[in-house]
C-alpha cells in the first residue's frame, strides 16, 4: 500500500494536525483509505504521492503492434508500441477561518481550543469536498468544485459502465470499482505534500456592511489532485434506484467486475448505504431461521466501502 494523506501529515510532522485529520476523514474513505464502519484501512485504498512542484507527465503506452511470424529467409517489417503523455495536475485549495477577538478572549477555555474547534470543522469540510471531488470533478451539482479536479465521472469509459436501467428521475445512485497504485488511480499532493495550517495571527476582518474589526486568522493551503493512470483500472454501475429489479444485485457486481482486463482487479468497491441494502435484499438467506441476510462487507474478496461522499439522488444522465 502506498502512501495515504495520513502519512502525509504525519511526515509534515504535525501532531495537531494529524489529529485533526484522523477525526475528520473516516466518513470520506476515498480520501483517508479507512473503512468508515470498522475504522480498519483497507489495503490500496487511498494511495498518495507527494511532488515538489503542481504537475507532471505520465507516460501511457496506448497500444501495441501486432508479432508476425515469417518464413525461413524473410525479413519481417521493424514494430513499435504507441505512447502519448498525460499531464496531471494539482490544484489549489486554500480554506480560511476567523474568529471574533473579542468572542474568542471571553471562551473558558482560551481562545486557541476555539480556533482549534473551528479549523476542524473547515478541514473535516475541505475533506469532504476531496472525497466528492474525487467522483463528480467539476459537477456543482453533487458537490464537487468547478475550479477542482477531473472526477472519476469525467474520465470513465463509455466501455466500463454498467448501466441498472433505473427509471425514476433524480434517484440515482453509482458504485465504482477502482484499482489504486502508482501506474494506476492515486491521489496526488503539490508542493511536497503541504497542509499544514497557518500560524494564527490577528487582523482586521470586515462584516457584511464592510465595517471592520479584529480577529483571530488562519489558513491552510493544499494542492491536491488525482491521477488515474489509465480508464481501465475504474468502473461503475450507474442508474441504480429504488424502481423495482433496478437495485443492486450480485449479477450488476459481476458484470461490473467483468468489465476489468483479465489480471485487473480493482481494489475497493465504493458505494452508498443504500445500494449495500439493496445488495443484501436482493441475496435469499439461508440458515435455519430464515434470518436476512447479513449486510455484505466484500464481493468476491473486494472491500465493499460506504462512502457518504456518493449521492442516492444523481440524475439519470449522469
Amino acid at each position: 500500500m502506498g502512501l495515504t494523506i495520513l502519512d502525509i501529515a504525519k511526515r509534515n510532522g504535525s501532531d495537531a494536525v494529524v489529529g485533526l485529520i484522523d477525526e475528520t476523514t473516516k466518513a470520506v474513505p476515498e480520501v483517508s483509505g479507512i473503512n468508515p464502519e470498522s475504522g480498519i484501512i483497507v489495503p490500496g485504498v487511498a494511495d498518495a504521492r507527494t511532488i515538489s512542484g503542481t504537475s507532471y507527465k505520465t507516460l501511457i503506452r496506448t497500444g501495441i503492434p501486432t508479432v508476425p511470424f515469417r518464413n525461413g529467409n524473410e525479413g519481417s517489417t521493424g514494430l513499435k508500441c504507441r505512447y502519448e503523455n498525460k499531464l496531471v495536475e494539482t490544484f489549489i485549495l486554500n480554506p480560511r477561518w476567523d474568529v471574533d477577538k473579542a468572542i474568542a478572549d471571553k471562551s473558558e477555555d482560551g481562545w486557541q481550543v476555539l480556533m482549534a474547534d473551528e479549523a476542524g470543522g473547515i478541514l473535516e469540510a475541505a475533506f469532504q469536498q476531496l472525497g466528492k471531488q474525487f467522483y463528480y470533478g467539476r459537477n456543482t451539482t453533487y458537490g464537487g468544485h468547478a475550479k477542482g479536479f477531473n472526477g472519476l465521472i469525467d474520465v470513465v469509459d463509455a466501455g466500463y459502465v454498467v448501466d441498472a436501467g433505473g427509471s425514476t428521475a433524480d434517484t440515482g445512485s453509482s458504485v465504482w470499482a477502482v484499482k489504486f497504485g502508482p501506474k494506476a488511480v492515486r491521489w496526488v499532493y503539490g508542493a511536497n505534500g503541504s497542509m499544514d495550517p497557518t500560524e494564527v495571527d490577528q487582523r482586521d476582518v470586515r462584516d457584511a456592511d464592510g465595517n471592520p474589526y479584529t480577529a483571530y486568522f488562519q489558513e491552510m493551503f493544499m494542492y491536491p489532485g488525482l491521477q488515474v493512470g489509465s480508464a481501465r483500472f475504474i468502473a461503475r454501475i450507474k442508474k441504480l434506484t429504488e424502481d423495482s429489479g433496478k437495485g443492486l444485485t450480485d449479477a450488476k457486481m459481476s458484470a461490473l467486475l467483468e468489465k476489468f482486463p483479465v489480471g485487473i482487479r480493482p481494489d475497493a468497491f465504493f458505494m452508498t448505504k443504500r445500494s449495500r441494502r439493496q445488495l443484501r435484499d436482493s441475496r435469499t438467506a439461508t440458515n435455519d431461521t430464515g434470518k436476512e441476510a447479513p449486510l455484505p462487507s466484500d464481493y468476491e474478496g473486494i472491500p465493499i466501502v460506504v462512502t457518504e461522499s456518493l449521492s442516492n439522488t444523481e440524475a439519470l444522465t449522469l
